[in-house]
C-alpha cells in the first residue's frame, strides 16, 4: 500500500474535503484527488461518496480512516521520539479508567502527570463498561480484574481487597439473623455474602435495603447506619482508624488494577511515561499505598 496515499486520504477525511484539506496543508488541490483515487483503485474500493458540494466517507472509508489514522500517529511519533533519542513523551494520550479509581485518585494522578510531561495533552475518560481501545481511540486503559484478552498486554499496578464494614451503631447479627445490606446497583433478593472472620468461614445472610450506583455513595450510607457493605480496604481505611466504620470481615475475592494497552500497537513514549508514573505514585501497590495516595 503507498504510504503518502493513504496519509492523503486520512488528510482529506479528516478536514471533510479535497478544498479544505489543500488549504491546510498547502498541497495542491489536485495532486489530493489524484492520490486518493489511486488508492480507491489499489485498493478496489470507494471511500469517499462524491456529491456535487459535499464528500462523505463510505462505510470502508470510515473503517480505513479510524485505523490508519491510528497507525500514521504512531509511526509519526515514534519517529519523532527516535529523532530525540526516545526520550520525550509527547502528543495526546487518551485514558478510559474505571467511575470509583477516577473518582477518590485519577485527577491527582493526572494533575501530577500533566505537571511532569507538559507536551502531553492528557484526557481522561471514565468508563465501567469494557472499552474497545481500538475502535474507540484509546491508549491505555484502567481495569479491575479484566477478563483475559489476548490483544491486551499490561501490567498490575494496584491490589485491593473487599472487607465488610459497618457503623458502630449497627448490631452485629446473631447466628442466621438477616443483616441490612446497602450494595451496589439495583435491589436484588436476599443476598448471602461468604466471608471469613478471626473464627473462621462464615455465612452472611443479608437482605438489601439500599442500592446505590457509586462506591462512595455506599460507604456515606453505610457511615450513617442503614446497613453492613462490601467495600474496598482502601476506601474504607480512614474510617476504620477513625472509629466511624467497624471491620466484621473479609471478602475472599482480591482485587487487581491493571493498565492495559494493544498488544499489537508500539508502546509509545507517552504510554511508557504513564506506565513509569503510575510506579512512582504506587511503587508497592499495596491497598494501604493507596488509601494514603487518597488521603494527601
Amino acid at each position: 500500500m503507498d504510504l503518502p496515499a493513504l496519509a492523503d486520504f486520512t488528510l482529506v477525511a479528516r478536514h471533510g474535503g479535497f478544498g479544505r484539506a489543500a488549504r491546510e496543508s498547502g498541497r495542491p488541490k489536485a495532486t489530493l484527488s489524484r492520490r486518493v483515487a489511486d488508492l480507491e483503485a489499489d485498493l478496489d474500493l470507494r471511500l469517499f461518496e462524491r456529491g456535487a458540494r459535499s464528500l462523505k466517507l463510505t462505510e470502508e472509508g470510515r473503517a480505513l480512516y479510524e485505523r490508519a489514522g491510528l497507525l500514521l500517529t504512531e509511526l509519526e511519533e515514534t519517529a519523532a521520539a527516535i529523532a530525540s533519542g526516545g526520550q520525550t513523551a509527547r502528543g495526546r494520550l487518551r485514558i478510559s479508567a474505571p467511575l470509583l479509581f477516577s473518582q477518590t485518585a485519577m485527577g491527582k494522578l493526572a494533575a501530577g502527570f500533566a505537571l511532569k510531561h507538559p507536551d502531553v495533552r492528557l484526557e481522561v475518560t471514565v468508563e465501567d463498561r469494557p472499552v474497545d481501545m481500538i475502535e474507540e481511540g484509546y491508549d491505555l486503559v484502567i481495569r479491575v480484574n479484566p477478563d483475559p484478552d489476548a490483544t491486551l498486554v499490561g501490567r498490575i499496578f494496584l491490589r485491593d481487597r473487599l472487607v465488610v464494614v459497618a457503623s458502630p451503631a449497627l448490631p452485629r447479627p446473631n447466628d442466621g439473623a438477616v443483616l441490612p445490606a446497602v450494595v451496589r446497583g439495583s435491589l436484588q433478593n436476599d443476598e448471602t455474602w461468604k466471608v471469613s472472620t478471626a473464627a473462621g468461614p462464615v455465612t452472611l445472610m443479608t437482605k438489601p435495603v439500599l442500592g446505590l450506583s457509586s462506591l462512595l455513595m455506599v460507604r456515606d450510607a453505610a457511615r450513617a447506619g442503614v446497613g453492613a457493605a462490601r467495600l474496598p480496604l482502601s476506601l474504607v481505611s480512614a474510617d476504620l482508624a477513625s472509629g466511624s466504620l467497624v471491620h466484621w470481615a473479609d471478602v475472599e475475592a482480591p482485587i487487581a488494577l491493571w493498565a492495559l494497552y494493544p498488544s499489537r500497537r508500539l508502546l509509545s513514549a507517552r504510554v511508557s511515561a504513564f506506565l513509569d508514573y503510575l510506579r512512582e505514585a504506587f511503587p508497592k501497590g499495596t491497598p494501604d499505598e493507596l488509601a494514603a495516595y487518597m488521603g494527601h
